[in-house]
């Protein structure tokens, strides 16, 4: 194997681990929680608990919009090891907190690095890649997601009720992983390389630095717009069908072992949609597939809401995972093929932090319908409505980007 190659293999695979411990780390508190709250640890109760909660969520929404214009400026892979730095060593403190307010800052300096890592993981892998495998490199590396999502589940079984052991081993395999990606990850930010080496006679950087602002005026606004949608809609998708889904089809009238195991296949689809969208996205165009993947979605979250038998509807459920968890990292896949380098990051960590908005909102809409008793069957005509707006907002994206994969050509930008 040549150096190049070996670079690439470590690329993918501390990449990949850094998605895993976003995973990992986010699930833990709701592992976590039912035995916070059994037990009434650190003074949690059903509405701290919700403050903790969405408190994590907007922490984790700010650091994906901070990171992008960080990455641009100072490189992929000082971001992701600072971020990894500050969620584990956060992580770690958590069993520390004696009450839920400290319990929920702690939390919320933690989730500033976990919002961060996954952009800027995303970024540094799409830039590690050839462009005619951006598609599936980014969705491959998000099944790390849902594999640590899982470890989580599988640890919690284990350790429960010691809650705190899922935070002290999240923490630790953070702080364990750094000296690696210390010693292996590459920066990939050209731009970012070009300002440290490129020096005026005054000492200050030859390349201008990026300016945020740049991917909301021509040729970028209509894309960037668009996108911010799609990642709204597809995160609303996911978050809001994970978290209530058992809650919804217990309405329907199905028992709580089969509501449990449509989450587990839900789950499922969803890794193997990474695989495949991904596969999809680099033969067919990604912005041609993503919009496919959200039309797909909303046609089975529209099927869902008619009483199926069990075969019927667990193969549905699968069907429903495979495209709608992966649509959305198909939104990602196509900001990296089609934004220039010096704003890849940017617009890549706007777009998560977008997203994370709809990753609030969607269970909060949903748990408006289960507490008016019309999560079934209007919870799913209202993910079916959501799908087929994010579908729209993939139209609106011009289509003549779909035709190249060259990106955007680079502008200058005043420093």
């Amino acid at each position: 194997m040549t150096a190049p190659d070996r670079t690439q293999t470590w690329v993918r695979a501390l990449c990949w681990a850094t998605v895993t411990l976003e995973g990992f780390d986010i699930v833990a508190l709701s592992a976590a929680l039912p035995t916070i709250l059994d037990g009434g640890h650190v003074g949690m109760d059903k509405a701290s608990a919700t403050f903790v909660t969405t408190i994590s969520l907007v922490g984790i929404m700010v650091g994906a919009i901070l990171v992008g214009p960080l990455s641009d400026r100072w490189g992929r892979r000082r971001c992701i090891l600072a971020s990894i730095a500050l969620f584990s060593v956060f992580t770690l403190a958590v069993p520390l907190a004696t009450n839920p307010e400290t319990f929920g800052a702690l939390r919320l300096v933690a989730g500033l690095g976990l919002g961060a890592c996954m952009p800027a993981a995303l970024t540094m892998m799409s830039e590690a890649t050839p462009e005619t495998q951006r598609a599936r490199a980014t969705t491959l590396t998000m099944t790390g997601y849902h594999v640590g999502a899982v470890l989580t589940a599988l640890v919690a079984l284990a350790v429960v009720p010691q809650w705190h052991l899922l935070f002290v081993i999240g923490g630790v395999a953070g702080l364990v992983i750094l000296p690696l990606m210390w010693l292996k990850l590459p920066e990939t930010n050209v731009v970012a390389l070009a300002r440290r080496g490129a020096t005026t006679g005054q000492g200050e950087s030859a390349v201008p630095a990026p300016r945020a602002s740049e991917i909301l005026r021509s040729p970028y606004r209509t894309a960037s717009l668009a996108t911010w949608a799609a990642c709204f809609m597809g995160l609303l998708l996911v978050y809001g069908l994970n978290s209530w889904l058992p809650t919804i089809m217990r309405e329907a009238g199905y028992e709580i072992a089969a509501s449990l195991t449509l989450l587990l296949l839900l789950n499922l689809g969803g890794i193997a949609g990474l695989v495949l969208a991904g596969i999809v996205g680099d033969a067919r165009g990604i912005r041609r597939s993503t919009l496919g993947w959200f039309a797909a979605a909303a046609v089975l979250l529209a099927v869902l809401s008619v009483h199926l038998p069990t075969l019927v509807l667990n193969g549905a459920v699968f069907l429903t995972g495979v495209f709608v968890f992966s649509a959305q990292v198909l939104v990602y896949a196509w900001i990296t093929r089609y934004y220039p380098p010096h704003l890849r990051g940017t617009a890549l960590g706007l777009a998560s932090g977008v997203g994370r908005l709809g990753s609030i909102v969607g269970p909060a809409i949903t748990g408006a319908l289960v507490t008016a008793d019309l999560a079934y069957p209007w919870g799913f005509y209202v993910f079916a409505f959501v799908a087929v707006l994010a579908a729209v907002a993939i139209v609106v994206i011009p289509q003549r980007f779909e035709r190249t994969t060259t990106p955007v050509p680079t502008q200058e930008v005043s420093a």
